[in-house]
């Protein structure tokens, strides 16, 4: 059955946004944890777009840097819910799938988008960073999941 527009819209914003949640949370946590300021860490995001000038916006930058994630995260839940409405197996088994999307979402934007981007530094991967990072964004997979799935429940 095809959900009502405005109903999956709501539930596709809603999924990318409790995603988009969870994973700022984490990094504002880890990051938090050694010694960065949430400030910084929005600016990192800014940086993609900004380059390295993000590093000098102050809040506004930070500010700018939120939203370009919720924005991210709320597209990874719209690219989600389209594939899913054809391809069953993604509403049928939603932890699973979940989880896979969350590693997808890690590899896209760590090998893809940054590299692509104006983000000014290298990418490194130490084991810790990878694998909590890793766990972060199979947590915003599953959370598109198990809420976009409700856009085709009815």
């Amino acid at each position: 059955m095809t959900p009502a527009p405005a109903r999956a819209a709501r539930l596709v914003v809603l999924a990318g946004a409790v995603g988009a949640t969870c994973d700022i949370v984490y990094a504002i946590l880890y990051y938090g944890w050694k010694g960065v300021s949430a400030e910084r860490i929005l600016q990192t995001v800014a940086s993609g777009l900004l380059g390295k000038s993000a590093y000098d916006g102050g809040w506004p930058a930070a500010a700018l840097g939120l939203a370009l994630h919720y924005g991210i995260v709320i597209v990874a839940a719209a690219l989600f819910f389209g594939v899913a409405r054809r391809w069953a197996w993604l509403r049928d088994e939603p932890v699973t799938a979940g989880l896979a999307y969350g590693v997808a979402i890690y590899g896209v934007m760590n090998f893809i988008v940054l590299p692509l981007s104006a983000y000014p530094y290298p990418m490194r991967f130490p084991l810790l960073t990878t694998a909590t990072g890793l766990l972060a964004h199979m947590l915003v997979g599953l959370s598109i999941s198990l809420v976009t799935r409700r856009a085709h429940s009815r």
